[in-house]
């Protein structure tokens, strides 16, 4: 841990060294609200996200999105590890389900608010929606499944990478178990002597012993790592390299034959075309590298991959 934060009602435990304008102000903001416990862990990936700093009548159109990547930074990967072996890396999650049921309960939550005169977080996109009611419990349950949506969604996407491998590379290669890690998404825990739901909002669970994955980007190493079950980051990591620069951002700033030649100087197969690709440019991320040493008391490195071929959303 890099730092603690106690300007706030509750303090901010920092696990990188600079952080910006726009996330911190997104921390403080959790920071002040009256249920938070213990503390906030802000882990070295963080950058600004949708009110934490990043089913039913759904159902019908989830049929048609399940097994598909999606936008934005999901991708499929090739990789390969330090020992030779090939490894599949798919990140994506629950796809156009997962947004509305965001959104809806998100819409409930400051209508509840107002109507008891709680507007403390509604205007940070944070407004609280107790568990101890019908709409609080039918959340929790719609959240549940679109955590398990998003897992049958890369499991299909898996197999279909798996079944063109074996048709054009071999069909005698065989596949070793799967690690399958889930982020955005709040489960019930118990932390400092506390049933509490633990929000993971661009992280990850790092308990001792227990198996994490941690992307790079496109031109960068991924990692599997072992958790060290660190209690002040109530037991999390980070999910990723995180981004450095905003996607119009990185369309702006970047050079795209800067980019591409960096790609293929390693030799990798890449998804960046054209400029608007850039948002997604390794240029676009922090250094993997770095974020890992922001972290060495939440997590071990296992097993260090890097990147062959790549497609992007």
């Amino acid at each position: 841990m890099e730092k603690t934060i106690t300007t706030e009602k509750h303090p901010i435990k920092l696990w990188l060294r600079d952080i910006d304008a726009d996330t911190l102000t997104q921390a403080k903001n959790l920071a002040n609200l009256d249920f938070i416990h213990s503390h906030v862990a802000i882990m070295p990936d963080a950058h600004v996200g949708y009110g934490m700093p990043i089913v039913s009548k759904e159902f019908d159109n989830a049929l048609t999105q399940i097994g598909t990547l999606g936008g934005g930074n999901h991708f499929i990967e090739i990789q390969q590890a330090d020992d030779g072996h090939i490894w599949i890396m798919i990140h994506s999650g629950s796809r156009n389900i997962g947004y509305r049921v965001a959104n809806h309960y998100n819409d409930l939550a400051i209508g509840f608010s107002r109507r008891h005169g709680r507007d403390t977080g509604t205007d940070h996109q944070l407004a609280p929606l107790p568990l101890a009611t019908e709409v609080g419990e039918r959340y929790l349950h719609e959240m549940r499944y679109c955590v398990n949506f998003a897992k049958a969604n890369r499991r299909l996407m898996l197999e279909t990478v798996e079944d063109i491998l074996q048709e054009y590379c071999s069909p005698l290669l065989q596949f070793g178990a799967v690690i399958d890690v889930a982020h955005n998404y709040a489960a019930l825990e118990k932390h400092f002597h506390k049933e509490v739901l633990v929000h993971r909002k661009g992280a990850t669970r790092a308990g001792l012993g227990e198996t994490g994955i941690i992307p790079g980007s496109q031109g960068a190493a991924s990692y599997i790592v072992r958790g060290k079950g660190n209690l002040e980051s109530f037991t999390s990591c980070s999910h990723g390299a995180g981004r450095r620069l905003g996607r119009k951002q990185a369309q702006r700033q970047l050079d795209l034959q800067d980019e591409i030649r960096m790609l293929e100087a390693q030799q990798i197969l890449h998804a960046i075309r054209g400029r608007r690709d850039l948002e997604e440019a390794a240029g676009a991320y922090k250094d993997i590298e770095e974020v890992l040493g922001f972290q060495q008391d939440l997590l071990e490195v296992v097993t260090r991959l890097r990147p062959l071929a790549v497609i992007k959303g």
